[in-house]
């Protein structure tokens, strides 16, 4: 194995592994906004005891997602040290921006949220949490600018500086607001939405089927479930103006999602398949004709340019880029319907005595995540040989001072330590959830009975 495919296959474990948190962290924010905001409205003590446990559980996300996302910068200066150069101006804009507008709010607000509980007023403490969710998806904002730049390139010039080409910025606002940016930062936005909400189900129905918590349960049901339909309806609308979008600016990623070789004609839209690349056919495939040229550009005659309009050595790998872009639709429809089905069944009042489904809800708290890396698997091998769009192959990133013998065992050593961080997570993550949220009420109670033994 090369320099290039092991330093690529580190950043892909390193990214993978950080993608878990944040997604839950930013979905989290959104549920405590809600469930506070009840509490405050209502005085009711069961919507307090809710958002308590959930902080816990947002705490030990967000500690999580900060340790796993410092390996990912180091790795820019040690991996990629022509890359770091080359787009050096550019990023370092947006990521001074997460530092000043994301951790600055999560940092100052999150000891308020965790700890501040009966220090400060519950308006002040609602504040902190509100603070605290901004942040966090301040932190998406600037991290999905920065990746969108990389795949559609604006507000730049290119320049050399001492015998080294690098772009700068020339326009901050065209490059924050460049072509893909904001339809793919609503598409992230939502699904971090979604993953939160179904983990906010998932607890729920586990509760209910364990027969513990169960009023707590069902209010967490019903909270989860009104976001995961919202959020599961608003993905299908951002993914299509995405998929657009990349139409427009990156056909061959979008030939290779489709796996569409003619160099100019009229594209079908396939369900699945397996893609034979050196054949340019897909096997066992099941396609609805003239389906993507309609999706694209509203004509089922209208023509879609092919990966053979591009170079050979310009195309992306075809058949990964396809299967997991096919899976994450195929993810995505199937929590709308889950979504929809369950809101349906909690209107009608038969959501809670349904063991089958409840067990459903369970494990499909991993379907989210599932979506979340297969959908940065496609956006991000789609782009290659790019590493920055039509300015900078991934070939030509690498740092020269670093070899295939040192990659691999940093790499090695990294995956080792993030799985024991990932066991660490889902132990801890384990033994809050079997902790449960206690009743407040409760808490008071077995402190006078513990005062009155102590008298005794």
């Amino acid at each position: 194995m090369d320099h290039e495919f092991l330093s690529r296959l580190q950043f892909a474990i390193t990214v993978g592994f950080h993608y878990i948190y944040p997604p839950m962290s930013i979905g989290l924010g959104v549920v405590l906004i809600i469930m506070e905001g009840l509490y405050l409205k209502t005085k009711n003590k069961m919507y307090e005891n809710l958002t308590k446990f959930w902080v816990k559980i947002f705490a030990l996300t967000f500690a999580l997602g900060v340790a796993s996302g410092i390996v990912m910068e180091f790795q820019f200066g040690t991996n990629w040290a022509t890359y770091s150069r080359f787009v050096g101006d550019v990023f370092g804009s947006p990521l001074a921006a997460e530092g000043i507008f994301a951790f600055f709010l999560e940092s100052g607000f999150l000891a308020i949220l965790v700890f501040g509980w009966d220090k400060v007023k519950p308006i002040t403490h609602f504040i902190s949490t509100i603070m605290v969710a901004l942040g966090a998806h301040f932190s998406a904002i600037w991290i999905v600018v920065a990746n969108s730049w990389m795949q559609t390139p604006a507000g730049y010039h290119i320049v050399e500086r001492n015998g080294f080409v690098r772009a700068e910025i020339t326009d901050f606002w065209a490059m924050v607001f460049n072509p893909s940016s904001m339809d793919r930062l609503s598409h992230v936005i939502f699904g971090c939405w979604l993953t939160g909400a179904f983990f906010v189900i998932s607890v729920s129905a586990y509760y209910i089927l364990k027969n513990k918590f169960i009023e707590e349960g069902k209010i967490g049901l019903k909270i989860g479930l009104a976001i995961a339909l919202v959020a599961s309806l608003a993905q299908l609308i951002t993914g299509h103006s995405s998929a657009k979008g990349v139409a427009e600016n990156q056909p061959a990623k979008l030939a290779a999602m489709e796996a569409h070789f003619e160099k100019l004609a009229p594209a079908d839209l396939y369900l699945f398949g397996w893609v034979d690349e050196q054949n340019q056919k897909v096997n066992f495939g099941v396609k609805i004709p003239g389906l993507l040229s309609w999706l694209i550009y509203g004509d089922t005659k209208a023509e879609v340019k092919g990966l053979n309009a591009f170079p050979e050595d310009e195309r992306p790998p075809i058949n990964i880029v396809f299967q997991s872009y096919h899976i994450m639709i195929a993810i995505g429809m199937l929590l709308i319907l889950i979504s929809s089905i369950s809101f349906l069944l909690m209107y009608l009042n038969k959501l809670f005595n349904l063991k089958a489904w409840l067990y459903l809800l369970v494990f499909s708290v991993v379907l989210p995540h599932l979506a979340n890396q297969f959908g940065w698997i496609a956006a991000e091998v789609g782009r290659q040989p790019w590493i920055v769009y039509g300015l900078l192959k991934t070939k030509d990133a690498l740092s020269k001072a670093v070899d295939a013998t040192q990659v691999g065992i940093s790499l090695f050593l990294f995956t080792a330590i993030y799985l024991m961080l990932f066991f660490l997570f889902l132990y801890l993550l384990d033994k809050k959830i079997k902790q449960g949220p206690t009743l407040v009420e409760n808490i008071e109670s077995e402190y006078q009975k513990q005062k009155e033994l102590f008298k005794g």
